[in-house]
């Protein structure tokens, strides 16, 4: 892909980092070194992604001792267990407090080793190196890291903030197509909790998307991500608004746990998730109709799944979200809509109404 590098910030005070997009960032040395302070770099990848791109990491950090931790691919491996295997590369290569952490991959690696980094000897620095769109516009920005448990997604994390993010948009050349399409599912997500004319630019441009248009590419990543940074910089440990960028989560949670993870993709999840959290604020009275076919259109245009599977029962989908984060006092918290572009976060609704939207998307 061409086109112009693009430089946005996430303005956390003194831990403020810049987000890097654009064409062939993974090849610069000195993007790199300008956020790397010791000579140990140890880099987190998978064994889908490290093939394709390690060597090119490995290269523009040859003026650092670097080492490598291989990960299995896959939602299905990010547990405690697969997590450990970074702490053991680390401590059998003695690395120390000093070091710093590339996490080379999509959203799993990225989360597994900002939760690593942060819990090394107490904290060490982190670089996100996305390599999916969904990373690229969402999970490596914003200092969200985590791990599964069998009883939830995410339920055992951190909040840790890199010290960059870079963004190679020519890494999307290699994702496969449905993965494209799980990651526009985030960059939708955007459109619908606080920016309305993106959503109407994405209405405009989904084939340019699927199309992998570099511009269009390019446009979509760097709203979304200036969305995400704003969201953070004014709620970085989600006491308030930055809940909103759950919206369609806690459903998409619950059917990544019921159908076993890795089965659904994380943006197939969510978009499904976005439909029912849309129905629900439907029969609130908040939105109507013609606003939960056009929110489904577009999900539908960007080949998503747009119902969750028929094969989960109610009881399955309410133990599970009884145990979603943003359950308070007992009480479940959705993020829910009143308008395209303008999303609250409310337990306003009744189980049986809950149970209706569950029951008419199943």
């Amino acid at each position: 892909m061409k086109g112009h590098r693009r430089t946005l910030s996430v303005d956390l005070g003194e831990r403020t980092y810049p987000i890097y997009i654009g064409p062939g960032l993974i090849d610069e040395p000195d993007l790199y070194r300008a956020h790397i302070a010791s000579p140990g770099v140890m880099i987190v990848s998978n064994d889908r992604v490290a093939p394709l791109y390690l060597a090119r990491v490995r290269a523009a950090l040859s003026d650092y001792r670097v080492g490598e931790v291989i990960l299995p691919d896959g939602e299905t491996y990010k547990n405690l267990t697969t997590w450990n295997l970074i702490f053991d590369a680390l401590l059998q290569q003695r690395y120390g407090r000093d070091c710093t952490l590339v996490a080379l991959g999509g959203g799993v690696i990225g989360d597994m080793a900002g939760f690593a980094a942060a819990c090394y000897q107490r904290g060490v620095a982190l670089l996100q190196v996305p390599t999916t769109l969904l990373a690229q516009v969402d999970s490596s920005v914003g200092g969200k890291t985590g791990v599964n448990h069998a009883a939830g997604k995410n339920m055992i994390g951190a909040f840790y903030q890199p010290r960059a993010v870079l963004a190679d948009i020519d890494t999307l050349n290699t994702l496969p197509r449905r993965e494209l399409a799980a990651g526009l599912a985030e960059v939708v997500k955007y459109g619908l909790i606080r920016d309305p004319d993106f959503f109407i630019w994405l209405e405009e441009h989904a084939g340019a998307l699927l199309a992998r248009d570099d511009v269009a590419l390019s446009e979509a990543i760097e709203r979304s991500c200036r969305n995400k940074a704003q969201v953070v910089a004014a709620d970085e440990r989600e006491s308030g608004q930055r809940a909103l960028l759950n919206l369609g989560h806690s459903f998409g949670h619950a059917i990544e746990a019921a159908v076993g993870y890795g089965n659904w993709l994380h943006g197939e999840a969510v978009s499904a998730g976005m439909v029912m959290a849309a129905d629900l604020s439907r029969r609130l009275g908040w939105i109507d109709q013609t606003t939960v076919l056009r929110i489904r259109r577009l999900l539908h245009n960007l080949e998503l799944p747009v119902d969750p599977p028929a094969s989960i029962a109610i009881e399955r989908w309410l133990e599970l979200m009884a145990v979603d984060k943003k359950v308070l006092d007992g009480s479940l918290r959705l993020v829910l809509l009143r308008a395209i572009g303008d999303a609250l976060v409310s337990d306003a609704f009744s189980t049986e109404q809950l149970t209706a939207t569950i029951e008419g998307a199943c």
